[in-house]
């Protein structure tokens, strides 16, 4: 293969990314070790017993996920059997390197951060754009400080105050994302009843709308209403976050979250529709501006200030 692949080239910034990312490098080696071995018109499983793996390895490898990256022998091996020149095997395995550095949510306790969350958290980070549905909160990158405790007590009402604290930073720090120069771009469509549910008193609300109506008026945030009259609005049954990775050669990918887990959807096929279903909620809600005047009407009216 020539080191002057334009796939690899375009890797070659995030060598120098100060900011650890070990969800997207992962995912970026194994997009490419998935490329390469295409390239060679090899199918999966031929390629995981010409190294001695099991199928399921190989994928979870291409697919970048665990909490680990993988180990270098492994992926030295495929270099090998991939025929890749020194040249990109240099900059795949620094990239893999740079995926054992652990990103700022990788700190926390791990009964803070099961699996999932860690992986929703790092594919955010890595995130061009980011849409997401909600039908019961704020959405998380939306929240202020207070109405985060209110929702962290509400769902943890045995919880020592620790572990709220600790929970509470965790969950303030991923705010931190939209103050970037680099930040994505976020689109937010929230159910008007999110609105009307009092969480935490008057006082959290009353700041909680400004915030939100603030963080709306922002260039790389969009935030649409769907109001309560809206009685036949395509919407899911359940929050959902759309994540994109734009011009790097990764798959969109759908997240959707349950009590005690989630489900994250890679397939083509399945994101398509969620995709689709995004975009039709997205006509059926107000449009930005409209949502700004309801958000502003809400507050005034429920809580006296605009």
């Amino acid at each position: 293969m020539s080191a002057e692949s334009p796939r690899i080239s375009r890797l070659e910034p995030y060598l120098s990314r100060t900011e650890p990312a070990p969800t997207l490098l992962k995912m970026l080696v194994g997009v490419q070790l998935a490329g390469m071995r295409e390239d060679l018109g090899l199918a999966q499983d031929q390629a995981a017993r010409a190294v001695g793996f099991s199928p399921p390895k190989l994928s979870r490898i291409e697919a970048g996920k665990g909490r680990r990256p993988p180990v270098e022998a492994d992926v030295r091996a495929l270099l090998e059997l991939y025929k890749a020149d020194e040249h990109e095997a240099r900059v795949l395995l620094e990239l893999l390197r740079r995926a054992g550095e652990p990103g700022w949510w990788q700190r926390y306790d791990k009964r803070l951060m099961p699996e999932w969350f860690d992986r929703l958290v790092g594919l955010q980070e890595a995130a061009t754009a980011i849409r997401t549905f909600e039908i019961q909160y704020i959405p998380g990158l939306l929240q202020t400080t207070a109405y985060t405790r209110a929702v962290v007590e509400r769902g943890l009402p045995t919880a020592p105050a620790r572990e709220v604290q600790r929970r509470l930073e965790l969950r303030t720090r991923r705010r931190e994302l939209l103050e970037r120069p680099e930040a994505p771009q976020l689109w937010a469509i929230i159910d008007e009843s999110v609105l009307l549910r009092v969480l935490g008193g008057p006082e959290v609300m009353r700041e909680q709308l400004r915030h939100l109506v603030e963080m709306a008026q922002r260039p790389r945030v969009t935030v649409q209403i769907v109001p309560l009259d809206v009685t036949n609005a395509s919407a899911p049954a359940i929050p959902l976050t759309y994540l994109r990775f734009g011009g790097l050669d990764l798959p969109d990918i759908v997240y959707l979250e349950h009590i005690k887990s989630a489900v994250f959807l890679e397939d083509r096929d399945e994101t398509e529709e969620y995709r689709l279903a995004l975009d039709r909620l997205g006509d059926e809600a107000l449009s930005p501006r409209e949502s700004l005047v309801r958000l502003r009407d809400t507050l005034r009216e429920r809580y006296g200030t605009g």
